[in-house]
Order: structure tokens, then sequence, then C-alpha cells
């Protein structure tokens, strides 16, 4: 690049050819080449002088942010355009970028035409043969739909998590605290084993089918761990509150440890409730769980099992759902595995 002349520095009526004449003989095709690909792509470009920073260059979509063209912004500065509150900013991060080899990535609020906008810019300076800079070169991309959008996302995270909240403290006022667990909702491991054992004699007396189902929280992400106890809790509070609306009356869930649970199907063959829980698998991989504003996901691991046709007693039932879950875990978790069906001869 070489030195700028008068006349660029002072043509208004051609910011192209001012533009034009900081390249090198030979590097106007390239000059122009980039800039039929900026305006392509529809982004505000300009060229400053760096010792005044006053516009060398600004193509038409820059020159319309501040409601100008670009003959008329050439020879000026952003004192021109902008507010005293908005300008120095933009020459702070001006000057940054001088100084950088490779230019700056910055981020700017400004109030233009009475509105908020957001703006990335990228800035890089154009060197002569000393090493000095001879011209800086920005572009710009409009973020303000994109920050109004995470914004609006944002919003509506903090209203969930403010729901789960409150429908956490009520679930927790209603419940019978010696039954069930304060933290999901389920029923306790006594519980659930009394259950347990009135759904098998039940069952061989009347000669029909009931499914138990081993499920294991996966390991959490590392956003989660790093959150501690409270991202935790509340992946277990909505685990609770999908166990709970995918059961029925004469079903039941519990929670066996930190991390393990475990749900009774009555009356519900093999197949059935290989389908309710495949459905619950993947309520769980999408489920929304909002805390400090951050979504935390969690996946579980499944063994079904049913009773007589995987076992023929209580402990058999409980060991091959635990033998499925193991299975479950060795392809990875998020996955729901079967119990093998035992086949005896009489």
């Amino acid at each position: 690049m070489t030195q700028p002349d008068s006349q660029a520095t002072s043509g208004r009526t051609d910011p192209a050819g001012a533009l034009a004449a900081l390249a090198r003989p030979g590097e106007a095709p390239l000059a122009e080449a980039l800039l039929e690909l900026i305006a392509r792509l529809d982004l505000p470009c300009a060229v400053k002088d760096p010792a005044s920073g006053q516009y060398l260059y600004a193509n038409a979509r820059m020159a319309a942010l501040f409601g100008s063209t670009p003959e008329a912004m050439v020879g000026t500065a952003d004192a021109r355009w902008l507010e005293a509150s908005q300008w120095p900013a933009l020459r702070t991060a001006e000057n940054a970028a001088l100084a950088m080899p490779r230019g700056a990535l910055t981020e700017h609020k400004l109030e233009l035409g009475g509105a908020r906008r957001e703006f990335g810019v990228a800035r890089v300076a154009l060197r002569g043969g000393d090493g000095a800079p001879v011209a800086l070169c920005s572009l710009w991309l409009d973020q303000t739909a994109q920050r109004q959008t995470e914004a609006k996302l944002q919003l509506a995270l903090t209203q969930l998590e403010q729901q789960q909240q409150a429908a956490e403290a009520m679930r927790r006022e209603t419940q019978d605290q010696s039954l069930r667990d304060s933290v999901t909702g389920l029923y306790q491991k006594v519980h659930f084993e009394d259950q347990l054992r009135r759904e098998v004699d039940l069952s061989s007396r009347e000669h029909r089918e009931f499914s138990l189902v081993s499920i294991e929280l996966d390991p959490l992400s590392a956003e989660a761990q790093a959150m501690g106890p409270a991202a935790r809790t509340r992946i277990l509070e909505a685990l609770g509150r999908l166990l709970r609306g995918n059961t029925r009356a004469m079903d039941a869930s519990c929670r066996l440890d930190d991390s393990r649970f475990a749900v009774l199907l009555s009356g519900v063959g093999l197949a059935t409730a290989h389908s309710r829980m495949e459905g619950l698998r993947r309520q769980c991989a999408t489920q929304i769980v909002v805390l400090e504003g951050r979504n935390l996901g969690f996946t579980v691991s499944m063994g079904v099992a049913s009773f007589p046709h995987t076992a023929h007693t209580q402990d058999g039932l409980v060991g091959a759902a635990e033998l499925a879950l193991a299975e479950a875990r060795k392809r990875g978790g998020n996955h729901v595995t079967l119990a093998s069906i035992r086949f005896e001869l009489e």
C-alpha cells in the first residue's frame, strides 16, 4: 500500500476513487473484487485515515447507517455523525486495532436514527512498505436482531425457571413427606418395595404380567457439573416430574438412591413398557431445565424387565432389570434395553 495523497483525502465526490488511490499497481482489480463481495453480502464497509480518523471511503450500506451518502462521509470523522457520548469509543477501538498486527474484533452499541443498534466490527490496518499504517479498514455486522432474539430467549428461560421453582415449591407443600422423596416427589425405596411385593403376589394369583424398569441418570454435562449441587437438584426435580407425569395411579415410581430410580408398571407387558419408556427417554433428552438462565440438559439409561416372562421371582425380576440397565450403560447411555425372555422346558 502507498501513502494516501491529498486528492484521496479530499475527494468527496469519488469515494471509490479515494480507496483505489491506496492500492499498489496491479491491486485495483483485487480491491474491486473484495468490494463487490462485501456489497453482495450487504455489509457496511469503511476505510479511514489512521491519523485523523477521517473517512477515506464508505460504501452505501455504511453511509446509510448514519443517514448520509458515501460522498458526504469522505473527509469527515465520526464526531460529525455521532453524539459526543458515542464516537470516542469507536476511536479507542480503532487505535487498539492499529496496534495489533492482525487487527481486532469489537462490539459497539449505538443510537442511530432513534433506535438502539448493536454491531460487531472487524478492523484491520493497511500498512506501507515501512510497516506504518496508511489506512484502517472496517467491516460492520449488524447484530441487533440476533441480540434481541437472544434477550427474548433468555427472558423465556428465566420465566420457565421461575415457573418450575413455583411448581416444585407447591408440590413439596402438598405431598406426603413420610412416603415420598422431597426432591423428586417419588416414592421412597421402602414404600416402593412394599408395592413391588404386592404386585408380584397379585400377578402370581391372577396370572397377569407387569413390568419393572430400572433407571439411572447418565453423567451430567461439564457445564452442569461446574454449577454444582444446585444443578443436580434442578435436574432431579425435572426427572421426578417426568416420571410422575408418565405413570398412572396404579403404577409406582421410586428414587432408590442419588442417581438410581425404578418404575413399576402394573398390568403392562414388556413391549408396551418398552414403548412407554422409550417415549420417556426422548422427553428426558429434550427437556428444558433452567438454572441461573442456563439450560441444563440430561439423559437417562433404562433397563426393562417383566414378570413372569423375564423372571419368575421378585429378586429375579430386579436382577433382570439391573442387567438390562447395565447393557444400556454399556451402549453409551441415553438408551432403553429389554431384559432377555427366559425359555424353560417343562
